[in-house]
């Protein structure tokens, strides 16, 4: 029980130290400067399109769903307890700074975000009944030629789904 407790806690420090935290925000500043700074400088075409048609009655556009129906899907599958108690635990511990942090690391995120997006949106499939189905497990099958490790994020996202996310409720 040792070895293993020894074994999660090197694992452990990795995913949750220094260096995920370096490959996260270094991801985000690479594609951010590759997009010459799109997060920033198309922010008002952004907002014109989802914040701000979200209430209009307008017409669905080309695809199935309508801005708000995008926008909300975008945040709820965004947003989840960790980033609202994250936000407090944050201020908590290290001062009304760490808020100066959170806003410097959102703009690199964003453009991950922008990405991960690009990517759902250019591997996803038409069914046979019109709809799109997409997402991470069809842009690593197809993308990155790895089935088996589509099997292996879709797994993991059910186990986190059923148990992890509930664990809060």
């Amino acid at each position: 029980m040792d070895k293993l407790m020894e074994i999660n806690g090197i694992i452990n420090s990795f995913v949750w130290g220094p260096y995920m935290l370096i490959l996260l925000v270094g991801t985000g500043v690479y594609l951010t400067l590759r997009t010459n700074f799109m997060s920033i400088t198309k922010l008002g075409y952004i907002l014109k399109n989802t914040l701000f048609k979200m209430f209009k009655k307008e017409g669905k556009g080309e695809g199935e769903i309508t801005a708000f129906q995008a926008v909300a899907t975008a945040l709820a599958a965004t947003v989840g307890t960790g980033n609202i108690a994250g936000v407090a635990t944050a201020i908590a511990l290290g001062g009304p700074g760490a808020v100066f942090w959170m806003w410097l690391s959102a703009i690199f995120g964003m453009t991950t975000k922008f990405g991960e997006v690009v990517l759902s949106i250019n591997y996803r499939e038409k069914t046979p009944d019109g709809r799109f189905v997409g997402g991470p497990m069809y842009y690593i099958e197809k993308g990155l030629k790895m089935k088996w490790l589509a099997y292996v994020f879709a797994v993991f996202g059910a186990i986190a789904a059923f148990g992890i996310g509930n664990m809060v409720q």
